[in-house]
């Protein structure tokens, strides 16, 4: 490292009072090319291959470059100081801020790097709050609570220096087979839009710039295996995968964007100019960074083969719109300045990228002349009690009662529970993949978890102190070992009540069942869990299933014969007491699916969002795909009904506004929130189109007995769709809006035309539909 004894640089790039464009255009001209280029690198202090999986094919490139050497003449982005090994808060703290002084005094601007993290269940850090999964979240339906967790999250990152987050996942989950739909927010555009919205604006709040991945059709690969090619249509990839990334960019001026690894119909998405410029940029205006998902440029030649070698990887990557290499600097180092050299690409290519980073850092206020890497202040630690009350509120509100046909829950008094299961007594069952105890500990197997999880079991003993509580395993949650399962027989045949939690582990690229690299051929639960299932309820006399999973399983079977069904995607570290407060009563439960339940022998890839022919149709196909409980299904310890259902016009043009109201109302005797969903069915289009589509739902708070009016505001933009000349229209013609408890009730439907002529529209249209429930 060559650091320079002069004083320095100073110039129009340090005045705030200029604009960010004026700021950074200064710097960028006063700029070497090599200290360009160092702005567009990334490095990985701390990281070495034999460290332990945190990222894919990790080990396949080698030792990289040193410190000293990354940082010479500047440094675009630092990967992951906190996340990488347990570091306390104020030593992660410290260490970040001597390194970001090295960075500096490395370059005679003085530019620090943009320190970025993993954020996806709660900044991924040790000691700091394991929220739920995103897959939980989405099972709340509540974006202003995941809005306000965001905001936790980006304030305890921002306390510390770390400037960017790299969440949340909008990919649309098409196949439950694949690893990484815990990470997802479900299976619908509008759900995930809305809750995706929610957190960039969350995140962005405190400082922290979101990042929105993976850009795009991720979760669309072929079998559902990781990285594969993604079987998707261009209608399928406009009206279902890009809508997410869309509204994130346009309504919630989200300030980065992470390509994925996939490619989609031949074409990688990391040398995809036409998707990372023409459309991200020309078409919805984004302004900020496109970073790459990890070693992704490398694999446009070591996995992809459509670059020859690392230089021709570096230059289409650039060339179709990606800004900063992570997590290393390999092709936009050394290869990016042979290719400057001899010409193969341009200055204004390079300059391009270059000068949408230093916007961003100016957004930051890292080319203020006060900012210094020690001017942050670590908070006394990051589980704080308001991040564990938000982490309990999310918990509760995720959990998902699927099925009570016996009345078994709430459980009163018991006197005895059989608590069966392995996920029963295991903290790690509650995690997702990118949890720091999951994604990090396991290879520093002698450092403690840092936060106070329980277990399912230790939640269950403190909710019923009066009951005995055994506990059997059964199993483990892999492997063949059935010699568990006898002794959990017995115990469930002499308990008043049997508690049976199943489930995953979640890990990383096989190291878990669910999580990055934990693909699956088959939705069964994983191990000999079926058999312990099977055996449990046959036995017990009073039965709840409890799934505690990162994807819905096929559990139909085994909900028909439990007398009650849990469902628990992931739900963090205050999942467990969550869990036991639904089984008590004590918590109401309020959670709603966000993707469906398999049936028994439902085909995949399949998901509700789907037109007829998709769909259970007798006598043209055997394999029968209707779930076993619906998207958007969930039932409470009260009852509701929805009633009075109308519109304000029947007759509306393709460019106006449907007034829906509807009456909901707490048949039951406990106060419970009910989650009203509008769905949208057009029945004659010139594309086939989904039987049905959710375009708008909220969350009503009622006590026993009462009654509220919702209204729904439908924008008619909120029916295009893409039409045969793949642009996004209106259509004239009768649609139907059905106001409903999940997508397989039946609900209320009712009629509306629309009248006049094909209207087209784009990124400027209506994409929410406004809710308001009326309290007088």
């Amino acid at each position: 490292m060559t650091i320079s004894d002069e004083r320095p640089t100073t110039g129009l790039w340090n005045d705030r009072a200029l604009p960010t464009s004026v700021r950074a255009r200064a710097l960028l001209d006063a700029m070497t090319e090599s200290e360009k280029i160092a702005q567009l690198g990334s490095t990985w202090p701390g990281f070495r291959p034999s460290s332990g999986d945190v990222a894919p094919m990790q080990d396949s490139f080698g030792d990289p470059e040193s410190f000293d050497e990354a940082i010479a003449d500047g440094l675009g982005h630092l990967t992951r100081v906190f996340g990488t090994a347990p570091v306390a808060p104020e030593a992660g703290r410290e260490r970040l801020a001597a390194l970001q002084e090295q960075v500096c005094a490395a370059n005679r601007f003085r530019i620090p790097a943009i320190a970025h993290e993993e954020c996806l269940t709660g900044f991924t850090t040790w000691q700091a709050t394991v929220y739920p999964t995103p897959l939980a979240w989405a099972a709340t339906w509540n974006p202003e609570l995941v809005r306000r967790m965001a905001a936790a999250i980006g304030s305890d990152m921002a306390a510390v220096g770390v400037h960017q987050g790299l969440a949340p996942v909008l990919d649309v989950v098409r196949d439950y087979r694949w690893g990484r739909v815990e990470e997802t927010l479900g299976e619908d555009p509008y759900l995930v839009s809305e809750l995706g919205v929610s957190y960039v604006k969350g995140l962005q709040s405190s400082g922290v710039v979101a990042t929105v991945k993976h850009f795009a059709g991720y979760s669309a690969s072929r079998a559902a295996r990781n990285h594969a090619p993604a079987a998707v249509g261009p209608r399928e990839f406009a009206d279902v995968i890009l809508l997410p990334f869309e509204k994130a960019v346009v309504t919630g001026r989200v300030d980065s964007v992470m390509n994925a690894y996939n490619d989609v119909d031949g074409l990688p998405c990391g040398a995809n100019d036409t998707l990372l410029s023409g459309l991200l940029r020309d078409r919805w205006g984004f302004e900020g960074t496109v970073v790459s998902d990890y070693w992704s440029i490398v694999f446009l030649a070591s996995m992809h083969h459509v670059a020859a070698d690392l230089p021709g990887a570096a230059r289409s990557a650039l060339h179709a719109g990606i800004d900063v290499e992570l997590p290393h600097t390999s092709g936009y180092g050394e290869p990016l300045r042979c290719l400057r050299e001899n010409g193969s690409v341009p200055a204004d290519l390079l300059d391009r990228a270059v000068l949408r980073v230093l916007k961003q850092k100016a957004r930051l206020g890292l080319l203020d002349p006060d900012w210094h890497p020690g001017q942050y202040t670590a908070p006394a630690g990051f589980d704080s009690p308001r991040n564990r009350s938000l982490a309990r509120g999310l918990a509760e509100q995720s959990v998902t009662l699927l099925d009570n046909d016996a009345a078994v829950l709430p459980l009163v008094s018991p006197s005895s529970v059989a608590v069966i299961g392995p996920a029963a007594d295991d903290t790690r069952c509650l995690f997702g993949c990118y949890s720091f105890p999951n994604h990090v500990l396991p290879h520093h197997p002698d450092t403690p978890m840092g936060i106070d999880a329980p277990t399912i079991l230790d939640a269950i003993r403190q909710e019923f102190p009066d009951a005995v509580v055994r506990h059997e395993a059964g199993c483990p949650i892999t492997g063949d070992d059935r010699n568990g399962i006898e002794a959990a027989v017995a115990a469930a045949a002499a308990a008043d009540v049997t508690v049976l939690v199943v489930g995953d582990r979640s890990g990383m690229f096989g190291e878990g069942t669910s999580g990055e690299g934990c693909d699956v051929g088959a939705l069964t639960l994983p191990g000999v869990q079926e058999d312990l299932v099977e055996a449990v309820l046959a036995t017990a006399q009073r039965a709840v299933l409890v799934v505690v999973s990162g994807r819905p399983y096929a559990i139909g079977r085994h909900a028909r014969a439990a007398d009650a069904t849990l469902q628990a995607f992931f739900p963090g570290e205050e999942g467990a007491v969550a869990i036991a407060g639904v089984l008590s009563g004590r918590v109401n439960p309020c959670g709603h699916l966000p993707v469906q339940i398999p049936g028994d022998a439902a085909g995949q890839p399949g998901t509700y969002l789907a037109p007829p022919l998709a769909l259970k149709s007798d006598g043209v196909s055997n394999i029968d795909p209707t779930p076993a409980f619906p998207f958007g299904h969930g039932l409470s310890y009260t009852t509701f009904e929805i009633g009075d259902v109308d519109v304000e016009e029947a007759v509306v043009a393709v460019d106006a506004t449907i007034t829906v109201r509807a009456t909901v109302s707490n048949t039951g005797d406990r106060a419970g929130t009910l989650v009203p969903q509008l769905y949208l069915t057009d029945p004659v289009a010139s594309v086939t189109r989904p039987v049905r589509q959710l375009i708008g739902f909220t969350r009503v708070d009622l006590t026993a007995g009462e009654s509220r009016a919702v209204e729904f505001e439908v924008h008619t933009d909120m029916t295009s769709f893409t039409g045969t000349d793949l642009r996004r229209r209106v259509e004239p013609g009768a649609i139907t809006l059905t106001v409903a408890q999940s997508a397989g009730d039946p609900g209320s439907p009712v009629q509306v035309r629309l009248e006049g002529d094909t209207r087209g529209v784009d990124h400027t249209r209506v994409m929410t539909t406004a809710v308001t429930v009326r309290w007088d």
